[in-house]
């Protein structure tokens, strides 16, 4: 991996900047009530790719804060991965052709893989799965529900297949701040081809220091949400670790 990217999340819920905790949407503290204003400030601090989840969306089966992304895309200049409620080749186009750079396929990447397949050979490098685990197998519609298969079962579909990014979650560490579930997250990424990203929890600058270690040199980044919003990771501190180490590469 050339360099890893830590993406700062952006949870829209209602059209506000959310956290939620262990994916409960009635667990949701709001952090922003512009996401656009919240993009803008990431930016600034110097973060160049954003992670952005349309909650709704997710529960919906289709996109529902489309609005709120527009504001962002035309606001902010990072590059954006997104996910939530895509679940259809109209839906991958319709994100695509508004600027999204790549887009985050969940739900349908257990239900329907063939669709993933479809979308990665039609758009290479611009799409992502998104797998999200509750002691190891894979929630969707969601995390409303828990099917029977592991994150390496799914997983394992797409190798060869085109797929930019596998966005691993622990879900019981979302949003709790108890630090990312690395040793799980690595072993995925150690027994795949494709490039893993790490979410669920990302708690300190000691979460970002070993994403930085040589066992984790197969991830592509990590994603913090909480911790960036209430102040626990300082972004300077941790943007600089990552230009350290790439500049060591």
């Amino acid at each position: 991996m050339e360099t890893v990217i830590l993406f700062p999340a952006i949870d829209l819920k209602d059209g506000l900047a959310v956290r939620l905790e262990q994916g409960d949407m009635s667990r949701a503290t709001v952090f922003n009530n512009d996401p656009a204003l919240q993009a803008v400030a990431f930016e600034q601090q110097g973060f160049d790719y954003l992670h952005i989840v349309d909650l709704d969306g997710a529960f919906a089966g289709k996109p529902v804060n489309r609005a709120s992304v527009d504001r962002i895309l035309s606001t902010a200049g990072c590059k954006v991965q997104l996910g939530g409620g895509i679940r259809d080749m109209a839906t991958v186009e319709g994100w695509l052709s508004r600027g999204i750079t790549r887009v985050i396929i969940g739900t349908a990447a257990v239900r329907n893989p063939d669709f993933v397949k479809e979308a990665a050979k039609k758009f290479p490098g611009k799409v992502a799965v998104g797998l999200d685990a509750r002691d190891g197998k894979v929630a969707v519609e969601g995390w409303a529900e828990v099917s029977e298969l592991t994150v390496l079962d799914i997983a394992g579909r797409f190798e060869d297949a085109g797929v930019a990014a596998i966005i691993y979650t622990d879900v019981a560490r979302d949003g709790m701040l108890k630090g990312i579930n690395w040793d799980s997250t690595i072993a995925l990424a150690d027994a795949i081809s494709i490039p893993v990203i790490a979410s669920g929890g990302l708690a300190s600058i000691e979460d970002v220091k070993t994403m930085l270690q040589p066992r984790a040199k197969k991830l592509e980044g990590a994603i913090a949400g909480r911790a960036l919003y209430d102040g626990r990771l300082d972004p300077a501190e941790a943007l600089k670790l990552i230009r350290a180490k790439k500049a060591q590469a």
